[in-house]
């Protein structure tokens, strides 16, 4: 029993530290975690725990896209179902409908959520039939249905006003700013949207947060503010990772792209003057720790490419000094091959930095973005 009682709480706290870190947006350790939660839960016969696991699981899969793995998740609750004789919760249904959605199946979307919803009220469940009524708010704002959404999103004020569930309230009062943003209503979705953002500063959900950048920057991009779009778009944008946050990686691409901003995949090297940072394709980000003189250096490479510096003008313009070849060679020898080693993706085949017969000169042909 003690045992039991151990493995247990061992479950719940692994489940903690998961969501923990789904809240995060830090799927691939929240993912880890609650698949571990979700075998323990399993072996101690603890159903409710292991749907909880796996209603998480399902919803960042879809956030991922990996729609191989929402399918293993969907074939190992069919087997709870037909071996272990468990029944889905409504929160199942609804985490299904919603990978539906992602997937724009609205048709099966509607009908996990509406099994969502029967099952809520069968079992009286006000918090369960909350999540279901978002969910069909959700799918009906995709197909225009938007006076229905609205209705469902009046349903759950009423519920709020006796339970707050303040997951649900931040996510429901979001959706209610897209409706309104696709109604034209653009004004009172910012209103809406400002709401939220007071709200976050208390829930400090990182993928909330992100959502909501993304969703005042298109209303303000489809007011016709294009300014205002760019900075929130943009700022969402530097902001998200898009190997676990990939569906909203998307949207903002879709909506950046819409607005003439440029794709930042396309370039081999990204040099952030604001910053002083740079991104390399194949290297990432290039963290220069503290090393201002070759962070000067490439500042000065990147903003001509293909014109040679000398010696005599690295020199004054770098080191602030004037030159003196039995001090300087040395130095601008050197400090050139660490530059190299920071940003060249092959040393010993360089792409960027190359040496002219009189100086240095970064290769014209590479494809830069200033920032």
């Amino acid at each position: 029993m003690i045992k039991r009682d151990s493995q247990a709480s061992n479950a719940d706290s692994i489940f903690e530290v998961g969501k923990l870190y789904c809240d995060r947006s830090d799927f691939q350790i929240a993912i880890k975690k609650l698949s571990e939660a979700s075998v323990l839960y399993y072996s101690d016969k603890n159903y409710d725990g292991y749907l909880k696991c796996s209603n998480l699981l399902l919803r960042m899969y879809a956030e991922m896209e990996d729609y191989e793995k929402i399918n293993e998740i969907k074939e190992k609750l069919q087997d709870l179902v037909v071996k272990d004789q468990v029944e889905l919760n409504a929160k199942s249904y609804y985490s299904l409908g919603l990978c539906a959605a992602y997937k724009r199946q609205f048709k099966m979307a509607l009908e996990y959520l509406e099994k969502s919803l029967a099952v809520g009220l069968a079992k009286d469940n006000k918090e369960d039939i909350c999540f279901a009524i978002n969910g069909l708010c959700i799918v009906y704002t995709f197909l225009g249905r938007l006076e229905d959404a609205l209705k469902e999103i009046y349903n759950l004020q009423v519920f709020f006003q006796v339970m707050p569930l303040e997951e649900l309230q931040l996510s429901s009062q979001l959706m209610n700013g897209h409706i309104l943003r696709k109604m034209g209503k653009y004004d009172e979705a910012l209103n809406v949207f400002w709401q939220c953002y007071e709200i976050l500063k208390t829930q400090k959900n990182i993928y909330m947060y992100l959502s909501l950048l993304y969703a005042m920057g298109v209303t303000y991009q489809e007011s016709g503010d294009y300014d205002l779009a760019r900075l929130y778009l943009n700022l969402a944008k530097k902001s998200v990772d898009p190997k676990n946050l990939k569906y909203l990686t998307k949207l903002l691409d879709s909506a950046l792209k819409e607005l003439g901003e440029h794709d930042e995949s396309s370039y081999d090297l990204i040099f952030n003057f604001t910053g002083g940072s740079a991104v390399e394709r194949k290297k990432g980000k290039i963290d220069f720790k503290n090393q201002f003189i070759l962070l000067d250096l490439l500042k000065l490479f990147v903003q001509n490419p293909g014109q040679v510096y000398s010696k005599e003008t690295l020199v004054e313009k770098v080191w602030k000094q004037n030159y003196d070849p039995s001090v300087h060679d040395n130095k601008i020898y050197v400090t050139i091959k660490r530059l190299r080693r920071l940003i060249e993706p092959e040393y010993d085949k360089p792409k960027y930095i190359f040496r002219a017969k009189n100086g240095y000169y970064l290769n014209k042909s590479a494809r830069i973005l200033l920032d």
